[in-house]
C-alpha cells in the first residue's frame, strides 16, 4: 500500500513555480527545486515526475488561473463592460509599473524561453492567448452593445490589439521602461478604441 503524501502539494507547486519564475526553465536545476520546496529529489520525482513534467504542471496551472481571473475581471453586464475593460488594462499596467524586481510575467518569460523548442509549452500558450482574447472580445462586444465603443470594428480584432498591448507592456516592464510610460501606454490603448 502506498504511503500517503506528507507534504502540501499546492505549497510545493507554488514554491516550484516561484523557482521557475525566478531562474527560468533552463536555469532551474532539480536541486534548486528541492531546496525551494524542502523535498528530496526522490520525493519530487515520485510525486511530479521529471523537471519537465513538473514545469508543465506549474505552467498549466498558472495559465488556468490567469484565464479564470481574466474572465472574472471582464465578464458582466454590457452597461459596465467598458469600465471593466479599462479597469483590467489599468490593473495590468499598474502591476507591470510597480514590479520593481522586473520579475515580469511567468507566461511571457516561459513562452519566450521554451515555446520555440517545446510544443507542449507552445500549445498551452496558444490556448491561453486564445482564452484571453475570447474574454476581451466578449467584453468589447458588450461595450459596443452599450454604445461605449463604436460598432464598426470587429470586436475580435480590437481584442487582438488590446491583447498585444497588454503582452507588450509586460515585455517593456521587464526591459525597465519607466512606470509612467507603462501607464501612459495603457491609457493610450483605451483612448484609441473607436468611440461611437
Amino acid at each position: 500500500m502506498a504511503r500517503p503524501r506528507s507534504f502540501d502539494e499546492a505549497a510545493v507547486l507554488r514554491a516550484a513555480r516561484d523557482q521557475f519564475w525566478e531562474t527560468g526553465y533552463a536555469g532551474t536545476k532539480v536541486d534548486d527545486i528541492a531546496a525551494a520546496t524542502g523535498l528530496g529529489k526522490g520525493s519530487l520525482y515520485g510525486a511530479f515526475g521529471d523537471k519537465h513534467a513538473l514545469f508543465l504542471r506549474v505552467f498549466d496551472h498558472y495559465c488556468g488561473e490567469l484565464a479564470i481571473g481574466t474572465r472574472h475581471q471582464l465578464e458582466g453586464p454590457d452597461d459596465t463592460a467598458y469600465r471593466r475593460l479599462g479597469d483590467h488594462i489599468r490593473a495590468i499596467a499598474e502591476s507591470v509599473a510597480t514590479d520593481q524586481e522586473r520579475r515580469g510575467c511567468l507566461i511571457a518569460k516561459s513562452t519566450a524561453e521554451c515555446a520555440e523548442h517545446d510544443e507542449a509549452v507552445a500549445t498551452r500558450s496558444r490556448q491561453l492567448f486564445g482564452d484571453l482574447q475570447d474574454h476581451l472580445t466578449a467584453c468589447i462586444a458588450g461595450a459596443q452593445r452599450a454604445g461605449d465603443i463604436a460598432t464598426g470594428q470587429d470586436p475580435d480584432h480590437l481584442a487582438g490589439l488590446v491583447l498585444a498591448v497588454l503582452r507588450g507592456l509586460e515585455a517593456l516592464g521587464k526591459g525597465g521602461v519607466e512606470p509612467e510610460r507603462i501607464r501612459t501606454i495603457a491609457e493610450t490603448a483605451l483612448a484609441v478604441l473607436p468611440k461611437p
